[in-house]
């Protein structure tokens, strides 16, 4: 208790000291503006548009320098300087108290600093989606950061009486060690180097506490340093208290016990590294930390996985702090495997062998990095690539896979891990796929699959199916042999037993009688279904060749194994060869076609030809443009199959080609398939008040002239979409924290249909329509646009994005013998399964590359989220579980809503406003303390 009293007094003294002095009002004062200014104009918040705080923990490490630097600079010069040094020494209280005393004083009064910081993330969690994990690490990191920085100034002025010469030397011994681990200061020596640097150095520890990772190796030592330099000022006090030239036991004891303690505080640090990283992920969808789902895709090997780390010592600047991230990410693979997995380091460069393997087999080859500084620049041919081998097969990812640039016009460039977990998981996940296709196709299949042919007797045949159906007969019977009891076949006659069977499958499925043409009163069955207990597949009958027999049945029989690789059917926008060139007025997808291509076995689909690859699992059909009769019914037959068709359309495109934005009426040919199966897209474009950027050619009226010019708008065609607006309890929607959505149409749903019905966009209730063709942003000489909402106008919500599921009939139903399968074998079929979809998003342009690459030079980042609505409905759709979970960890960079300036300016004034309302209740506190000390000093000398 008396111990914990003198603490308490030194250090209430101590703080009563500081707030009695102005210079400490000016340090306070000038902390809380500093950060305001550097956060809002330095760093320009909101032209980032990404909803965090890191750009102020980013400054921290500075700030608190000089901040550190001035709470300790008087604490003991001035003890020397004023002579109540030697009376501190002489007192029977042990000098420890002294020195954790002024310690607690200066770290109260960092952390009352701190708070008048905590308005930046309390009103960016207000006006956006936070992710509060990373803030509690920075506050925890700047905290601890803190303490090591006030306990060095205080050894430093416990060696001198000049409290300007323990400024100036506490600023330096910080500084040197902040920089010792900085890019800045690694970036001249070699990836081993750096990485001893980092572990020595401070920056790079509050670096990794910052994005939200609390690591027991982290927490060891900022505690040690801080121990260490505490110590060391209570050793520097005691050192006055010894006679010269004694060596005295107490003296030897000293010694002994500061070196003992020291030895131990390094070797711990220098032990605990080697152990296995025990840490804490805060960030809110634990992005540095294996989930469940990657756990789950590991617990699938059945064979040893490789996982090999190509990293040079000579590398860009900027992409050696990722390297110590991606190992312990690395080495919690290996842990998580359980045996399976191998994880290996290797610099290519040490060993020409391992060089020629990784370029010969591997196809990995190093990476040109431009290195620049003040004295030289150089061209460093750099490894940073992860490869993934298991078994024969291989995958292999580059920096482009593994990291995200973000640039600021105000800033360097911030590179960063872009969501690592992701990214190998989704490599592992493709390996064990393509190994599983090369080997028995029923290893994948969970429960037994049964072929069912629901075929006419023989008799009733004609006979190319008699034929065809004593041809697949060997073949049924080899894959049931090598099924290992998990295939078996069966053919059923409909027209047997009073045709109950017929009626039932034509109820059903919509399986209707065949003829061989319109003429023919004889009629027959020939249908094929794969089924398990959960769901029934019918297998295509166009062509009815034997050699494609197999093929047909390996596809339907790939719907039963989910672990093996999709195949989407893409049909995108035909080009011509004027139009391939870059100033081509059609959409291109490229973007589109690399991410299907890296997750999904892709063919690019020509419906022209009424029908779709009987390969494809899924359909997805881009921008179409004057689809004919064989286009529209090779949809709609792969719909009544119990298909899934994802349609990206509208009744206009965006001509972006010119110096102008021009809009073109764009007939996809699909406007009255959807109106019979109860969708309409609007002939209108949706504009909403809740917007994102555009970099727009705008046309201003000033005097008798016109002039145009590129500038930074909201633009309402741009709608921002963010949730209720993207459907928070679906999955293909509800991972993704905003969407841009250029130029869209509404949709109207027809509800009496019977199907299932799921909205997954939907603009906020501030939208209107509008049917002009004007597109193109004007400001008038009184600065009002062209765009602006009209403010008599019918304002509501309009659906962007459905979903319609169930029993869906055939648009050709009606009128079979004039459809485009009126002369096939297979007829038309007429019904859909309950499996059956509709994927509707009403706008040609959101996934195109030119909008995509706008947004990029308004974010300064590349902006995918439209391909990531696209991906998660791919996922949903063929139930890749566990890759949608997994890709739904890429999905927490968090960006600001549209706001306008002067929201913007409210902002700023709340915070700053805070901090001089924190600061005055700071001074209106002490002078209620001084009162009260004069008020009991007052009553001491009455008595």
């Amino acid at each position: 208790m008396a111990t914990n009293s003198a603490l308490r007094r030194v250090a209430q003294k101590e703080v009563r000291l500081f707030f009695s002095s102005p210079v400490a009002w000016l340090f306070l004062a000038t902390f809380a503006t500093a950060t305001g200014f550097i956060f809002f104009w330095v760093e320009s918040f909101f032209a980032r548009n990404i909803a965090d705080i890191r750009p102020l923990f980013e400054w921290m490490p500075v700030l608190l320098i000089f901040l550190c630097a001035s709470l300790t600079m008087r604490m003991w010069s001035e003890e020397r300087q004023n002579g109540t040094l030697e009376h501190i020494l002489t007192l029977p209280a042990a000098l420890w108290q002294f020195v954790i005393g002024k310690f607690w004083a200066c770290l109260t009064l960092l952390l009352l600093a701190l708070i008048s910081t905590l308005p930046l993330p309390i009103t960016v969690s207000l006006v956006a989606n936070l992710d509060w994990g990373p803030v509690y690490g920075g506050y925890l990191a700047t905290v601890l950061l803190g303490a090591t920085y006030l306990a060095i100034g205080l050894f430093v002025s416990a060696r001198t009486e000049n409290p300007i010469v323990s400024l100036i030397a506490t600023v330096v011994m910080c500084s040197t060690l902040y920089l010792l681990g900085s890019a800045m200061f690694t970036g001249f020596f070699d990836v081993r180097t750096g990485e001893i640097l980092r572990l020595l150095g401070s920056g790079a520890r509050f670096e990794s506490i910052n994005r939200g990772i609390i690591d027991l190796r982290d927490l060891l030592y900022y505690c040690s340093l801080t121990i260490a330099f505490l110590a060391l000022n209570i050793v520097v006090l005691e050192k006055q208290r010894w006679a010269k030239r004694a060596g005295t036991a107490r003296q030897r004891a000293w010694r002994s016990g500061i070196a003992l303690l020291l030895g131990n505080l390094l070797l711990a640090n220098v032990w605990l590294p080697e152990l296995p990283a025990v840490r804490l992920d805060l960030t809110e969808g634990k992005l540095f930390t294996v989930s469940q789902p990657t756990h789950i895709v590991l617990n699938e090997l059945q064979e040893p996985l490789l996982i090999r780390g190509y990293f040079s010592d000579q590398t860009h600047s900027l992409l050696a702090p990722l390297v110590p991230q991606l190992k312990d990410l690395l080495r919690e693979y290996e842990v998580a495997g359980k045996g399976k997995v191998r994880v290996e380091f290797v610099d290519p460069a040490e060993d020409p062998e391992t060089e020629r393997e990784a370029n010969v087999r591997y196809g990995i080859s190093a990476t040109p990095f431009h290195i620049a500084d003040r004295h030289q620049s150089s061209l460093v041919n750099a490894y940073f690539n992860i490869l993934v081998a298991y078994g024969s097969e291989h995958r292999s990812l580059g920096f482009a896979d593994l990291i995200e640039v973000h640039t600021s016009p105000k800033a360097t460039a911030e590179v960063k891990l872009r969501n690592p977990e992701y990214d190998i998981s989704h490599a592992i996940k493709k390996v064990i796929f393509d190994y599983r296709s090369g080997a028995n196709l029923f290893d994948s299949i969970a429960e037994p699959v049964e072929f069912i042919g629901y075929v006419s007797a023989e008799e009733r045949l004609p006979d190319y199916l008699r034929s065809y159906k004593e041809a697949i007969l060997p073949q049924l019977e080899l894959a049931e042999q090598n099924s290992n009891g998990k295939f078996s076949f069966r053919f059923i006659d409909p027209e047997a037993h009073d045709g109950s069977v017929a009626k039932r499958i034509a109820e059903r499925w919509g399986f209707k009688p065949m003829a061989i043409s319109e003429t023919d009163t004889e009629t027959f069955h020939f249908y094929m279904t794969l089924a398990d207990p959960q769901q029934v597949v019918e297998l295509p009958t166009e062509n009815f060749n034997p050699a494609s027999f197999r093929l047909i049945l390996d596809s339907g029989l790939k719907r039963f194994a989910p672990g093996l690789t999709r195949i989407v059917a893409l049909a995108l926008p035909a080009q011509t060869p004027a139009q391939a060139g870059a100033s081509a007025d059609e959409p291109t997808f490229s973007n589109l076609e690399r991410a299907i291509s890296g997750d999904y076995s892709i063919r690019l689909e020509d419906l022209s030809d009424s029908s779709v690859t009987p390969e494809a699992d899924i359909l997805a059909v881009v921008a179409p443009q004057d689809l004919d009769e064989e286009s529209i019914f090779a949809i709609d037959q792969f719909l009544m199959r119990g298909g899934t068709v994802i349609l990206a359309t509208s009744p206009f495109t965006a001509d972006t080609g010119g110096a102008a934005l021009k809009l073109r009426e764009r007939n996809s040919g699909l406007q009255d398939w959807l109106q019979h199966n109860g969708l309409n897209i609007g002939d209108t474009l949706v504009l909403d008040t809740q917007s994102s950027s555009f970099h727009a050619p705008v046309s201003r009226a000033s005097g008798n002239y016109d002039f145009q010019e590129l500038q930074l708008i909201d633009y309402p065609y741009f709608i921002d979409l963010r949730s209720p607006g993207l459907a928070p309890n679906h999955a293909a929607t509800g991972s993704l924290p905003q969407l841009t959505m250029a130029w869209a149409s509404p949709i109207t749903v027809q509800r009496d249909t019977g199907r299932h019905i799921s909205v997954l966009l939907k603009s906020s209730p501030n939208a209107w329509q509008r049917k002009s063709k004007d597109v193109m942003p004007t400001i008038d000489a009184n600065g009002i646009s062209n765009l602006r909402a009209p403010p008599d106008g019918k304002r509501s919500s309009r659906n962007l994005g459905v979903v319609m599921q169930g029993r869906f009939t055939s648009f050709f139903a009606d009128r079979e013998q004039h459809s485009p399968g009126a002369n096939k074998p297979g007829g038309v079929l007429d019904r859909s399964p309950e499996s059956a979809r509709i994927v509707l998003y009403s706008s040609n342009d959101f996934m195109s590359d030119r909008v995509l690459k706008s947004l990029v030079a308004v974010s300064g980042t590349q902006y995918l989220g439209p391909v990531d609505l696209f991906m998660n409905t791919l996922d949903w759709a063929l139930q890749d579980e566990q890759l949608l979970q997994i890709r739904s960890r890429a999905h927490f960079n968090r960006t600001l809503p549209p706001m306008e300036r002067r929201a913007q300016l409210l902002i700023e004034y709340i915070n700053y406003g805070f901090a001089l309302l924190w600061l005055v209740l700071l001074a209106m506190a002490a002078w209620l303390q001084r009162k009260l000390l004069r008020r009991r000093y007052r009553k001491g000398l009455s008595l």
